[in-house]
């Protein structure tokens, strides 16, 4: 099929194209910028440059492709800084791609007459934070997000709605992992953990639900064929409490274990959403996607994972 990517450069598209390359398809991948097209190109797709806040220029790229399957994977996510008091001011830019970004896509792909529509979305600290530590795709969205972070929130109910209400399918990651994200060789919250600047806040009780990024990749080249409309998780088999991947990420990389803060002193210096990450966030289960995707993660554990994954 005619495959059309939007946002092939980022840290899931450069490991979606050769996938997607490899098993037979002709692949059209964007991107922002030109002097990225020849990443592209060299994984054996057309390269195209799109900017994806402007509709006529999505437009113009997706009735160009002409493609059967539109994946949107358009973020802006590469170089943001960690800092859960301004979330929302970090995000911003990811926000209007999965607001206005969607929304011209969508547009684009009823007039080109593609048949299948597949975004990205996230799931872990979206999910509701009441009730058992790990969510299905059947449970709520937060009603009630930590106020740094309702504009993301709003973001990523957008992109749902808009996908679904379209038929199409939305692949919610867990935290990504491995080269090219914060948590990877170079980035900046493994960074933080060999340096202990990350700290293991009140008991560590927030659920976290990883996936290796060429998981992720997987799992959307997998959707380009199979899989009713609707959501799915995409994360590992093992949801964790902060209190044992942080101290297990950092043994891994050689580093001191993290240190202790008590949750009111993190209140002070990272917020409520901060707090709120490392105390009261769930994780969620990937059933539905091993069961009606036939997806296996490579590493089903981040345990292997951080400790053969990360770059």
């Amino acid at each position: 099929m005619r495959v059309f990517i939007a946002g092939a450069t980022g840290a899931v598209g450069t490991r979606l194209v050769p996938l997607l390359v490899a098993a037979g398809h002709d692949v059209v991948g964007t991107s922002r910028s030109a002097g990225r097209l020849g990443a592209i190109e060299a994984a054996g797709a057309t390269g195209v440059t799109m900017d994806g806040l402007d509709a006529a220029s999505v437009r113009t790229a997706v009735l160009d492709a002409r493609p059967d399957v539109i994946v949107h994977q358009l973020t802006a996510l590469g170089g943001i800084r960690f800092d859960p008091r301004h979330f929302d001011q970090a995000f911003a830019m990811t926000n209007a791609l999965r607001t206005r970004g969607t929304d011209h896509l969508l547009a684009a792909a009823a007039e080109a007459g593609a048949g299948r529509f597949i975004a990205q979305s996230f799931t872990g600290w979206p999910n509701e934070r009441t009730g058992g530590p790990v969510k299905t795709e059947e449970d709520p969205i937060d009603p009630s997000p930590a106020s740094a972070s309702r504009e993301t929130v709003a973001a990523i109910r957008h992109v749902e709605q808009a996908t679904t209400d379209a038929a199409g399918l939305v692949l919610r990651y867990g935290g990504l992992y491995g080269p090219g994200n914060a948590i990877g060789r170079g980035g900046e919250i493994l960074a933080m953990v060999e340096a202990r600047r990350l700290p293991l806040v009140g008991g560590g009780t927030g659920v976290w639900s990883f996936c290796h990024v060429d998981d992720a990749a997987s799992a959307t080249a997998i959707a380009v064929t199979r899989g009713a409309p609707g959501i799915y998780n995409i994360v590992d088999d093992e949801p964790a409490p902060v209190s044992q991947w942080l101290p297990e990420l950092a043994r891994i990389v050689g580093a001191k274990p993290p240190m202790r803060v008590p949750a009111w002193l993190a209140r002070l210096l990272v917020g409520e959403h901060g707090v709120s990450l490392m105390t009261k966030i769930r994780g969620s289960s990937n059933a539905k996607a091993k069961r009606e995707l036939g997806w296996e993660p490579r590493y089903p554990s981040w345990r292997e994972g951080f400790r053969t994954g990360l770059g």
